[in-house]
């Protein structure tokens, strides 16, 4: 995935080329970053779905909040035009790198309410070109969900200079909000370091005031949406070329399968370690939740996961008893860790340091079980922390998670 902003998602074609030739282990964080970014839009949409987005005019961004900091993976010619950014500038940071002096917080949380309940939010944006120049836009941004399991794959959001026309003719009232983004030292960082569902939320208070705004006409609005009528129609025609339809529409789940909620998912995508969620509720406890680090581990692609149970990791000198083991353990609800040969897609066999725990909602009731892998080779990695500790600590940050939302607090 080459491509990755912070306020859409967009995710494309069909590239098990990438697949694992090399040792992903050894990549850096920004090589793996570039990957993850460029599958992101290659693995759901046909290859000419860029050539088709740069013929879109107007200024958009997508971003993929299945990728760990909620990245930025497009930005339209017209996006960095306006802005002044490069396209490097841009893909892979996080959409606090836009905020500014003058960003208004109240209209930043309203982007990211409408981010955690997945859906549409129109309002006005106070943004910061990169030289530092303040600019007002019409902000839409609008969720794209997979057909195959109805998940949030992208946001697509786009912005419309606002006419000068009407400024200081009002005040926001408190129910208005306006967003904003600002150049800052803030591309400095890596979007591992960034909070994922805070993507438009600044470090300080500044922005808590109200300023005057331009009032957006109706032609700004019309011209917002016909921009987001014309990203959904392409990204639904260029994914259907590869047969991973997106829609507009959240659908019905597949085999029952219900997926995790954006603020959720990314939540658990700032966990670095490798690991699954599965879902005691289904059929045969399908894995309903993959981490990165455990695609990047075992080589198997998320699509090649998502569903099934996890003795796909099972091979032919894989001990029938420690299966048996980890059975008897999940029918008493209680955590445990075993030691198991696991198989990644190449074939090659590792030493599994497994830990398996129940993670209950905030009524007690077992929602999830979560596998934290280590390959026994890499025991010694991890900051000086043991092995145990580290799948303790990610664990407990999967609970927290689970638990916070179920109670119906964000993450």
């Amino acid at each position: 995935m080459k491509n990755a902003n912070t306020q859409i998602c967009m995710s494309s074609g069909t590239c098990e080329a990438h697949a694992f030739d090399r040792n992903p282990l050894m990549e850096s964080s920004k090589s793996r970053l570039d990957r993850l970014i460029d599958r992101s839009m290659s693995d759901r949409y046909s290859q000419w779905f860029r050539d088709a987005l740069d013929e879109i005019p107007g200024c958009f961004l997508i971003t993929d909040p299945s990728i760990p900091g909620h990245p930025i993976v497009f930005a339209s010619r017209g996006f960095l035009g306006l802005t002044g950014y490069a396209e490097a500038e841009v893909l892979g940071r996080n959409g606090r790198v836009f905020q500014g002096p003058k960003t208004n917080r109240r209209s930043v949380a309203a982007i990211r309410e409408a981010i955690r309940e997945e859906r549409t939010v129109q309002i006005g944006l106070l943004n910061y070109r990169k030289d530092g120049t303040p600019y007002e836009v019409w902000f839409h941004l609008c969720p794209v969900f997979g057909e195959e399991d109805g998940k949030v794959v992208h946001f697509v959001a786009v912005q419309v200079p606002m006419s000068r026309k009407g400024r200081g003719t009002r005040r926001r009232s408190s129910g208005e909000k306006c967003c904003g983004s600002c150049r800052r030292e803030v591309l400095l960082e890596m979007i591992g370091e960034l909070g994922g569902d805070q993507m438009f939320l600044d470090s300080d208070d500044k922005g808590l005031g109200s300023e005057d705004l331009c009032e957006a006409t109706e032609e700004d609005k019309q011209k917002a949406a016909s921009v987001i009528n014309d990203l959904l129609s392409a990204l639904t025609r260029y994914s259907k070329l590869t047969g991973r339809h997106v829609t507009r529409k959240k659908c019905s789940s597949l085999a029952g399968i219900i997926p995790l909620g954006t603020s959720l998912t990314i939540s658990l995508g700032r966990i670095k370690q490798s690991f699954v969620l599965t879902d005691p509720q289904l059929n045969d406890m399908p894995i309903v939740y993959v981490s990165e680090g455990f695609l990047t581990f075992t080589g198997y692609t998320r699509n090649e996961v998502l569903g099934r149970n996890c003795r796909f990791l099972s091979g032919p000198d894989t001990d029938i008893g420690t299966l048996c083991e980890i059975r008897d353990n999940i029918k008493k609800e209680r955590a445990f860790s075993v030691r198991i040969l696991n198989y990644r897609k190449d074939g090659s066999s590792f030493w599994n340091f497994l830990h398996i725990s129940p993670v209950r909602n905030a009524c007690g009731k077992v929602a999830f079980y979560v596998g934290v892998q280590i390959d026994e080779s890499s025991k010694t990695e991890g900051q000086g922390l043991s092995p145990q500790m580290r799948q303790l600590g990610a664990v407990g940050a999967i609970k927290v998670a689970v638990r916070s939302l179920s109670a119906g607090v964000g993450p």
